[in-house]
């Protein structure tokens, strides 16, 4: 492992604690997320999608997800845990998405066993393929992957077929060449952490909202035994919902005098962006 690469620096900062990945949409959070002292961000097909303006039913292709990756990773500078739904095809696209993710700028990616148009992993309704075919997308993946690079597999069996199901699964993705196993969509701390006893190794929680996760906290899941724990629409939402409720007051009011006190100042936003007017910018200043 070298720690001069993004995924050597996730390894280690893993191999220490839990790490907490914020999600970042642009870069500008980016630069949030690393500013409020978290070690990794994370970038959320989901809202990577919303950014643009579409669900997340992977419509948005490899070329643009990998514009978003160079962005978040440039401006954060921190190791960057990337989404990549279904691998954007089959094995021969896993391939190529695994060597686009890394030259991005990515320290991990995980790819779930979803059939194509994949959805979002707390609804009903998906379908999954074979358990199979999932470990020849890994297989493939682990072999175009770097030494450090971190492969994640992420399963959705247990709102399908249950917890045994994904247990199931997550043994033979780690067969398979995982590096990690992401179980989507559990329901309890006992959940958690029976999975984490039946399917040892390297693991991801996702903590999102509004979906079939309880809210837990991450000392929690560092007793459980998971690695790395991600946040993936939590700031798109706080955000969006200050933007359509100051929306509504500009509409209302016609002017936003109201709406001062919450605002990021622009002294604020120069500090984030490491920028003093008049002074050469250094685009590594953080």
């Amino acid at each position: 492992m070298s720690t001069g690469t993004p995924g050597g620096q996730l390894r280690s900062l893993m191999n220490a604690g839990t790490v907490a990945a914020p999600g970042a949409y642009t870069a500008l959070v980016g630069r949030a997320v690393a500013q409020a002292g978290f070690d990794a961000v994370y970038v959320s097909g989901g809202a990577t999608a919303n950014t643009a303006g579409v669900p997340d039913v992977g419509l948005l292709t490899l070329t643009e997800v990998c514009r978003t990756i160079r962005e978040i990773s440039t401006a954060s500078g921190l190791p960057t845990i990337v989404d990549a739904d279904t691998g954007y095809g089959e094995v021969e696209m896993v391939r190529r998405t695994v060597v686009e993710y890394e030259r991005s700028g990515a320290a991990a990616m995980h790819i779930e066993d979803q059939v194509f148009p994949k959805r979002c992993g707390h609804l009903d309704g998906k379908t999954l393929i074979s358990t199979q075919d999932m470990a020849e997308k890994i297989r493939a993946a682990a072999e175009a992957k770097t030494e450090d690079f971190i492969l994640i597999a992420r399963t959705d069996a247990k709102g399908i077929d249950g917890l045994d199901a994904a247990i199931d699964r997550g043994l033979a993705y780690r067969d398979a060449g995982a590096d990690m196993i992401f179980p989507e969509g559990l329901g309890s701390e006992d959940e958690f952490a029976e999975f984490a006893e039946r399917c040892p190794g390297h693991l991801l929680a996702n903590m999102t909202e509004f979906g079939k996760t309880p809210i837990i906290p991450l000392s929690t899941f560092q007793t459980m035994g998971y690695d790395l724990v991600i946040y993936p629409v939590t700031m798109q939402r706080i955000a969006m919902q200050a933007v359509t409720k100051a929306l509504d007051v500009l509409k209302r009011e016609g002017e936003v005098s109201s709406l001062l006190d919450v605002m990021q100042t622009r002294e604020e936003l120069y500090d984030m962006l490491g920028y003093t007017p008049g002074v050469e910018w250094d685009p590594s200043a953080r």
